[in-house]
């Protein structure tokens, strides 16, 4: 048993264990190329909140790391076949549920780890530190922590170098070879201002790609997943001690 995964506690030593801080890793459910499964994202945030819990726990940190939510926002994809969509009203409903019971048991401190794209979850903790004012809220998407340019060879966003070779040192049962990827090929807007991304407008994955990954996957390997793992959750979890420790009442200097 791990004591900070809450998947593996028991009530023993869970009811009276103080908690400082949950994570709540939150994934989707969706195509990931030709090479990598549907549960991409959930595994990823998965293990990397496993890893950065640990090393924010050997450190002193009092956390628990809540069970991934495994469906997440992909409106644009609702042609792709078996890609879960859950609408960002649902998701705020279901954040709204979790919070209620971390406010009501005094657990004041929630992080949303957030692994997919599609998901944003700004607004919706805005609103809900409206409702909670006790509580101290914050989010972050693990996979902007780091500079990916020092660890791979080519851009992407979905299914691509990154996310291949994570995949390939924490699951490699579940990579086909990377001879049977697609080449993660994506289009761009045609409109100036969403080319430059300062203005957004949703993708139509399927009119942007062919093979529904966006980035060069051929170079992927484990090791360069090994390494990118490693300094990722060390960053996340100096996060999470940081976010355990800290004073809500004195936040700023």
């Amino acid at each position: 048993m791990r004591p900070y995964i809450l998947a593996e506690s028991n009530w023993k030593s869970i009811k009276n264990q103080e908690i400082d801080l949950a994570v709540l890793p939150w994934g989707a459910t969706e195509a990931h190329n030709f090479h990598l499964p549907y549960a991409t994202d959930n595994i990823q945030v998965d293990a990397i909140a496993a890893e950065a819990g640990r090393i924010a726990w050997e450190e002193g940190a009092r956390l628990t790391i809540l069970p991934c939510i495994p469906f997440g926002v992909n409106t644009g994809q609702t042609d792709i076949r078996l890609n879960i969509n859950m609408h960002p009203s649902t998701q705020a409903a279901v954040l709204n549920d979790i919070i209620e019971v971390l406010a009501r048991q005094g657990i004041n401190k929630l992080c949303v780890l957030n692994g997919h794209g599609g998901n944003d979850f700004k607004s919706m903790l805005r609103e809900l530190g409206v409702k909670y004012p006790e509580m101290m809220f914050s989010a972050c998407n693990w996979f902007q922590s780091l500079d990916k340019s020092r660890y791979f060879e080519h851009a992407g966003d979905h299914a691509d170098e990154m996310e291949t070779s994570l995949m390939l040192y924490l699951t490699p049962d579940l990579v086909q070879p990377l001879e049977q990827a697609g080449p993660g090929d994506e289009k761009k807007f045609r409109i100036k201002a969403l080319r430059e991304n300062w203005a957004w407008m949703e993708r139509k994955w399927t009119s942007v790609t062919e093979d529904t990954g966006v980035g060069n996957p051929y170079e992927s390997s484990s090791e360069k997943g090994e390494r990118y793992f490693r300094d990722v959750t060390k960053k996340l979890a100096d996060l999470f001690c940081d976010l355990a420790a800290a004073d809500p009442d004195d936040m700023y200097e």
